[in-house]
């Protein structure tokens, strides 16, 4: 039976909203929220990777489990590559890098990405939901991915582009971005020894270094569309929605 960890890359230096990972919702962090959130999905264990102290203290201050990595990494995914290396486990199949800014991901997505990157045997896998408000498509802070087929509960599809600003009517395919990937463990080694590409630097989008490198992305419809805490509106959205649902 294949196993899955599942780590979550966190720094303080975002550029959009400086501390973001400690700010508090309900007396809990953003990142301690999504700790929650992946480790009730079961999957496996979670940890979280980051550079700063202060994130790894507020982790451990609530009995989760944290790795120390280098400080300054250029993408999550090669922070979670070396708390993967230090953790030294040598039977996980699959890693899930969770973005520490989904607090509202549901839990029903993470273990059906799971059980769809294991049954597809997928170099790599994301989620995406349907894009309900015309708005997103202007919105840089939303990742949107183009795929080469509708993607449906029962179907996925390979992703052909992932870009930040897009007409709305340039394409049939194209859905929201959630932030999850799933990668076979041999697959993440051989990524985060490729040159970051041209168009992922330009676009701030790691994904692209894979597509550029003509890895297969497979995409899984999403039952929900969670909102991500890029900016400062962002978070105080979730924090009310947060704050009703308790």
């Amino acid at each position: 039976m294949s196993k899955t960890i599942i780590l979550i890359p966190a720094r303080l230096a975002a550029t959009r909203l400086p501390n973001k990972p400690l700010l508090k919702i309900n007396g809990l962090s953003l990142i301690n929220h999504v700790y929650k959130k992946a480790l009730s999905a079961k999957i496996g264990d979670v940890f979280v990777a980051t550079g700063d102290q202060k994130i790894f203290n507020d982790i451990i201050k609530h009995g989760g489990k944290c790795i120390l990595t280098e400080k300054k990494h250029n993408t999550g995914t090669d922070r979670i590559f070396e708390a993967y290396q230090k953790l030294k486990l040598n039977n996980i199949d699959y890693i899930i890098n969770l973005q520490g800014d989904e607090p509202l991901i549901d839990i029903r997505d993470i273990k059906n990405l799971n059980s769809v990157g294991i049954k597809k045997k997928s170099e790599i896998t994301t989620l995406a939901c349907k894009i309900k408000n015309k708005n997103i498509f202007n919105k840089k802070n939303i990742v949107k991915v183009i795929t080469d087929k509708e993607i449906s509960k029962k179907n996925i599809s390979k992703a052909k582009n992932f870009l930040r600003k897009t007409l709305f009517n340039i394409n049939l395919n194209i859905y929201q971005h959630i932030g999850i990937y799933m990668y076979k463990v041999s697959t993440l080694k051989k990524f985060v020894n490729l040159k970051q590409t041209k168009n992922e630097i330009k676009n701030k989008l790691e994904q692209l270094r894979a597509i550029d490198n003509n890895y297969e992305i497979n995409v899984v419809l999403a039952n929900t569309c969670p909102v991500g805490v890029d900016t400062e509106e962002d978070f105080l959205e979730i924090k009310k929605i947060m704050n009703y649902k308790d």
